[in-house]
């Protein structure tokens, strides 16, 4: 049997079909959905429609597929807008699925499913708009999502290299109280497409990068180093993910932090994210 998640986040749009407890295969379209959301704390027109015309088109390929259910949830872009609830509206009425928007806890919830099932350890999660960091030791389970990420990361601070340290800092004093764990995995475009830049991947090749270690200077020095190229340099660079060159620079810089917040200094690259924990916190009932 067949089923399918589509993740509606503020950068990119993922359908993920599963079967028989694995992935069949994953898909991306990057829309920006949470573009300039941080200046006006709404979500634009032209983002919503070209967003929910990716979710109709995955959702009628994952029908196509064989997949039912079809689920779609959303992320801190749209439970963080003033309109999110037209775009839900609107994905409704495109191909009618019915959105469901995470809490940043459930998102943070998500993301340790799909990492690391019922073990214990760590996941941070560097999206768009948030940032979750989620710990388990011994059953108890400790979840937080910041109100910052890539996409609005360029928003508030351009590549101002200072600017974007002190948002960060200011932002991540939410996971002052986080315990230590040094046993640390990240999901998410952002370490994926370092972890790609780290080996040369060319083309993207999931199976390359699953298991990657980045260590936290590594992630930091590749912050630096985008953060002080040119556009246009930074896509010759092998392994460049085009659709995030303008927004890897902040994100590693996010990711550094976040690491050291968790006390680690290196991290595990995860293939598996929040469209398989998606899958398995709805199907074991679990809910807000």
């Amino acid at each position: 049997m067949r089923s399918a998640a589509i993740d509606i986040g503020s950068n990119s749009v993922r359908l993920l079909l599963w079967a028989d407890g694995r992935t069949l295969y994953k898909k991306t379209d990057t829309t920006r959905l949470g573009e300039g959301l941080a200046r006006t704390g709404a979500l634009s027109a032209q983002a919503m429609a070209r967003t929910a015309e990716a979710v109709a088109r995955f959702c009628a390929e994952a029908i196509e597929a064989g997949a039912d259910p079809v689920c779609a949830f959303a992320t801190a872009a749209v439970r963080g807008s003033e309109n999110g609830a037209d775009f839900v509206r609107i994905v409704k009425e495109r191909c009618g699925l019915d959105v469901d928007v995470l809490s940043g806890e459930r998102e943070a919830l998500a993301a340790l499913a799909g990492a690391l099932g019922d073990r214990d350890g760590g996941v941070v999660d560097v999206g768009g708009a948030s940032t979750e960091l989620t710990v388990r030791i011994g059953g108890r389970i400790y979840a937080r999502s910041a109100d910052v990420g890539a996409v609005r990361l360029k928003d508030a601070c351009g590549e101002d290299e200072a600017a974007l340290s002190a948002f960060i800092a200011d932002k991540l004093s939410l996971f002052a109280d986080a315990p230590v764990c040094p046993d640390l995995v990240a999901v998410g475009g952002t370490a994926t497409s370092l972890a790609a830049l780290e080996k040369q991947v060319v083309p993207y090749d999931p199976a390359r990068i699953e298991g990657t270690v980045l260590t936290a200077d590594g992630i930091e020095g590749w912050a630096h180093r985008l953060l002080s190229t040119r556009q246009e340099e930074r896509l010759r660079l092998p392994g460049m993910d085009v659709r995030r060159a303008d927004i890897l620079g902040g994100g590693a810089l996010l990711l550094a932090a976040a690491v050291r917040r968790a006390g680690a200094d290196r991290v595990t690259v995860s293939e598996r994210d929040n469209l398989e924990g998606y899958l398995a916190l709805v199907q074991g009932g679990i809910g807000e």
